[in-house]
């Protein structure tokens, strides 16, 4: 095989690596205009987990069973666990490759804690609870880096009012990744690497308002206005330095796993659903912004709950399915269909027209497996986060309810060939479905 290496920048959107600040980096500028250039369509929810998976196994969520970083435990209301990688099933391409005698380094890919045998080497991603826990493969590779390195840094801080102190941080996890990075491939037998920079989506999150002169709350001349072109600058740089240490003919892949725009604001779903009846509280909550727990609903006359995040996740209290159901399984379909009517109809803050998406899983994929929920519901296009939390003056918040927030997740990424041997045409090349991606690398990769 021809060596290769995934550079994954999440969250990264084709506005800024394909447009705005092509011209003010480089090396990533050089390898976008020399390269095949695709948008990347996300997943059904564009989501870290599960899009970086289904890119690496070229399996839908459906067929993963994962839907996010939470999932409900059946027969429960409130009890979820984390997605991690035990709940994986399908073969990610480093899998595929090491049965083919190939040694590949992953770095930071989510979910890869705990981490579990490979071919190679591998640093589990930012879901990893600290550097206290086992977090590589092998496990004496751990030592080895914090020998080197120190402790490593899995994430950030970044929903706080701090900027400061979560650019601070940023930088400071970013250097470290790199360097670790350019030391297992100096030092460590591979042909295939994928890293995943979660700074940048960090970034995003927390700056966006600042730098995007479209979003709703952009002041200009702000004091944050410029941290977004230095964070890509910095990256570039330390991309820049990895080019220097891979072979000539080495393939570079470029990729994000959804891309990012302006958080219009946070829309209070539950609160939604109890004023359409769906959903009855058993008092008025006391004070704004309280989390929605079982012994404050009163199940005998409740249809419907939600959760909140960049999509929400709408259950149903069904009949022998929920301790305290009420709706028969029959009537499933039919309460469905009620609520995409009622989510068609609804409107924004100021009665503008809202591009409201819901599915069922099985509308969705092919396959569904794992503990979906009964119905997938995006506001306004992914424009508006869903909020769970109830008790607010009105449903439409001006502001994340979970902490500080600036863009929420958008459904386009980029994924960029870069061939130094130009076996490939360069250019622009349409849209790629993320799940297809897989294939698309080990076509190249083996040269088949």
């Amino acid at each position: 095989m021809r060596k290769a290496i995934v550079i994954g920048l999440d969250c990264a959107p084709p506005r800024i690596l394909y447009d705005e600040l092509i011209d003010e980096l480089p090396n990533l500028g050089e390898l976008v205009r020399n390269g095949q250039r695709y948008i990347m369509k996300s997943s059904h929810p564009p989501i870290t987990i599960p899009a970086w998976m289904v890119m690496a196994t070229g399996k839908t969520p459906g067929e993963l069973g994962l839907y996010g970083f939470r999932h409900r435990i059946p027969g429960t209301y409130n009890e979820i666990y984390i997605a991690d990688s035990t709940k994986v099933k399908e073969e990610p391409i480093w899998v595929t490759l090491g049965k083919k005698g190939y040694n590949s380094i992953i770095i930071g890919f989510p979910p890869s804690y705990p981490p579990r045998p490979i071919k190679g080497y591998l640093i589990s991603d930012f879901i990893t609870p600290d550097h206290t826990k086992r977090y590589t493969w092998p496990p004496w590779l751990k030592n080895e880096i914090e020998k080197y390195f120190g402790p490593y840094i899995f994430d950030v801080v970044f929903r706080t009012e701090d900027r400061d102190k979560v650019k601070r941080e940023l930088w400071k996890m970013t250097i470290q990744h790199f360097k670790v990075i350019r030391y297992l491939l100096k030092n460590k037998k591979w042909d295939f690497t994928w890293f995943v920079e979660i700074g940048t989506d960090r970034l995003h999150h927390a700056f966006w308002k600042y730098w995007d002169k479209n979003h709703p709350k952009y002041i200009p001349g702000n004091k944050y206005e410029d941290i977004i072109p230095e964070y890509y600058k910095l990256i570039d740089k330390e991309i820049g330095e990895l080019m220097k240490i891979l072979s000539k003919d080495a393939l570079i892949f470029i990729v994000s796993d959804h891309g990012a725009k302006a958080m219009k604001g946070a829309f209070a779903v539950n609160q939604w659903l109890e004023e359409k009846g769906y959903l009855k509280l058993k008092k008025k909550p006391e004070k704004h912004g309280t989390d929605l727990k079982p012994d404050m609903i009163d199940w005998e006359h409740t249809k419907i709950w939600a959760w909140g995040g960049y999509y929400s996740r709408f259950f149903i209290n069904i009949k022998g399915r929920e301790p305290k159901g009420i709706v028969d399984r029959e009537n499933v379909p039919n309460l469905i269909e009620e609520l995409k009517d009622e989510l068609k109809k609804l409107k924004g803050p100021n009665n503008e027209v809202w591009d409201n998406l819901a599915y069922t899983p099985n509308e969705l994929y092919p396959v569904v497996r794992g503990d979906p929920p009964d119905v997938i519901v995006y506001f306004d296009n992914l424009s508006w986060r869903a909020a769970g939390t109830v008790g607010w003056p009105s449903y439409y918040l001006e502001e994340n309810d979970k902490g500080p927030d600036d863009a929420v997740h958008d459904w386009y990424g980029v994924f960029t060939i870069y061939d130094p041997e130009n076996t490939i045409e360069s250019g622009n090349k349409g849209i790629i479905e993320i799940h297809d991606i897989k294939d698309k690398m080990l076509q190249l990769i083996l040269q088949k």
